[in-house]
C-alpha cells in the first residue's frame, strides 16, 4: 500500500528529530542531509575532526532506512576498498567484472570522510556515481540507487581540479567544536547516544514519495523571488555559477515537500544560503538576503532554516539565553567549587560571544549580557588568574 504526501511528511519529520536528539549544533546537518536526499542532490561538510560528522550522518541514514555506506578516504586508498573487489572467476574468462556487494555502488544513503584525499582513479568514478548514479569499471555498468553521498573535509580543496569535483555537492555546511556554553548538554547528549536501540523509524518510501512531489513541484511561483536573490547575492559580489543557480532549485522545491507544501514559495528561499560554496559567502548572503528571506517557515527542517536566514542573530539569541540563565543560576549555598565552576561556564558564554561577533557589530540583547558578564566576573575575581577579559 501507498503511503500519502502527508503521511511521508509527518514520517519523515519525525524521523529526523529522533535522529537529531542528542547531536547537540549538528541539527542542521541532520536536516540538510534529508533536504538533499530528497532533492537528489549531495551534501558537503567541511569541520574539524571530532565534530560528530559522521555519527550525525549515520544517524539520519539509520532513522530514514535503505542501505548505508561508509568510508575514511586516504591517500592510498585503493578503489576497490569502495567499489568492490575485481571478480576473479570472471577474471579467469578475460571479464574485468566487479563484485560490488555492499559497497558504495549498491548504496542508498553514503559517507565519504576526507573526500577529497580520493586519488585520481576514485574521483573520476565517483563522479559518474555522484552525477549519473551509474557506476562504470572494466566491463560493470550497473545503476546505483544512491539517494545522497555526503562527502567530509577538514577544509576545502585549493587544487582547482578538486574544487571542480567538490562543485558536484551542492549543499554545504560548515560546524565547528561545540562552544564552552554547551558542553553539558553535548556530554549529556552523548553519553544518552550509548544506551539507544538501532530500530528505524521510517523508510525509503517515505522518501520517495517526497521526491516525487519536489519534482514534481510548480516553481513559477517562486521563481521571481529566487531571481531577485540571487541578483542581489551578485551585486554584494557573492557569485554561484549557472548550474548551482539552476539545481538550487532542487532544494528549494524539497524543502517545500519536506514542509508538507507541493507549490515552493517564499517560505522555501532558505537553502539557496547552503548552496553558496564558502563559509565567508555563506555569511554574507544572510545579511543580504535578510528582507528576502525574512518568511521562511519549515516545521521539519526547523535548524537549517532557521541557520540559514536569521544565521548571526540566531546564535546571537541563544548566547543571550545562556548568558541570562546562567546569571540566574548563580550558587547560593557560597560554595567555592560552586562558584568557580559556575564563573568558569560565564567565562564561556564571554568567549564564545568574543568569538563570534566584533564589538562593533555586537547585537543589542548581547551587549546588555557583555555588561552584566564584565560586572559579575570583575566582582568576583578573588585572584588575578580568575579574572577574564570580557
Amino acid at each position: 500500500m501507498s503511503i500519502s504526501f502527508e503521511a511521508a511528511a509527518s514520517a519523515v519529520r519525525d524521523a529526523l528529530t529522533g535522529a537529531g536528539r542528542g547531536l547537540v549544533e549538528r541539527e542542521a546537518m541532520v536536516e540538510l542531509v534529508a533536504l538533499s536526499a530528497v532533492a537528489g542532490e549531495h551534501l558537503l561538510v567541511i569541520g574539524p575532526p571530532g565534530t560528530a560528522k559522521s555519527e550525525a550522518v549515520r544517524r539520519t541514514a539509520l532513522a530514514l532506512g535503505g542501505s548505508y555506506f561508509e568510508y575514511l578516504l586516504g591517500r592510498f586508498t585503493e578503489p576497490s576498498e569502495l567499489f568492490g573487489p575485481v571478480d576473479l572467476r570472471k577474471l579467469r574468462e578475460g571479464i574485468v567484472e566487479t563484485e560490488t556487494h555492499g559497497m558504495l555502488p549498491e548504496a542508498e544513503v553514503a559517507f565519504l570522510d576526507e573526500v577529497f584525499l580520493g586519488s585520481t582513479a576514485i574521483l573520476n568514478t565517483l563522479l559518474g556515481i555522484l552525477n549519473e548514479r551509474t557506476f562504470r569499471r572494466g566491463h560493470t555498468r550497473m545503476q546505483c540507487p544512491l539517494r545522497v553521498c555526503v562527502g567530509a573535509s577538514n577544509a576545502l580543496p585549493e587544487d582547482a581540479s578538486l574544487a571542480a569535483f567538490a562543485d558536484r555537492f551542492l549543499a554545504r555546511i560548515f560546524v565547528e567544536p561545540v562552544p564552552d556554553p554547551r558542553l553539558e548538554e553535548l556530554l549529556a547528549g552523548g553519553a544518552s547516544l550509548w544506551g539507544e536501540g538501532e530500530a528505524r523509524i521510517t523508510s525509503l518510501e517515505s522518501l520517495d514519495v517526497l521526491a516525487q512531489v519536489s519534482r514534481e513541484a510548480n516553481l513559477s511561483e517562486v521563481r521571481p523571488h529566487l531571481a531577485h536573490a540571487l541578483r542581489t547575492l551578485r551585486a554584494a559580489g557573492v557569485e554561484l555559477s549557472d548550474r548551482r543557480a539552476v539545481k538550487v532549485q532542487k532544494l528549494i522545491a524539497a524543502a517545500a515537500a519536506l514542509a508538507g507544501r507541493r507549490t515552493p514559495g517564499r517560505a522555501d528561499l532558505w537553502p539557496l544560503v547552503y548552496a553558496v560554496p564558502t563559509k565567508e559567502a555563506q555569511a554574507l548572503a544572510r545579511d543580504v538576503l535578510r528582507d528576502a528571506l525574512a518568511g521562511t517557515e519549515n516545521p521539519a527542517l526547523p535548524a537549517a532554516a532557521l541557520e540559514a536566514s536569521a544565521g548571526p542573530l540566531a546564535r546571537a539569541r541563544r548566547i543571550a539565553n545562556a548568558g541570562q540563565q546562567l546569571l540566574a543560576e548563580r550558587p547560593v549555598d557560597g560554595s567555592e567549587e560552586a562558584l568557580a565552576a559556575w564563573r568558569l561556564k560565564l567565562e564561556g558564554v564571554a568567549r564564545e560571544m568574543d568569538a563570534g561577533f566584533a564589538p562593533e557589530s555586537l547585537p543589542a540583547d548581547l551587549r546588555v549580557l557583555r555588561a552584566e558578564l564584565a560586572g559579575v566576573l570583575a566582582a568576583g575575581a578573588e585572584r588575578p588568574e580568575a579574572e577574564v577579559a570580557v
